[in-house]
């Protein structure tokens, strides 16, 4: 299992999660900052789990660029 973790409200909307996994995260054309394609939300906190684990690379790229770590990977 894949789990991704989006702390949104943090987000300063940098782009570089959209540039490094653009299959995982798009920007909000209302607010400007990153969307967790297909997650939930709870309490600030988008998550999406996924039994894919060809999604870990390309996240690992958009965790290591976000610029205020507010993106997080866990693989089970």
């Amino acid at each position: 299992m894949v789990i991704i973790t989006l702390q949104r409200d943090k987000c300063i909307g940098c782009n570089y999660c959209v540039e490094m996994a653009p299959g995982l995260f798009q920007m909000s054309k209302k607010d400007g900052k990153s969307v967790l394609l297909k997650s939930t939300n709870a309490k600030g906190f988008y998550t999406l789990k996924s039994a894919d684990h060809s999604l870990t690379d390309d996240c690992e790229l958009a965790v290591k660029a976000c610029p205020v770590n507010i993106i997080t990977l866990k693989e089970t």
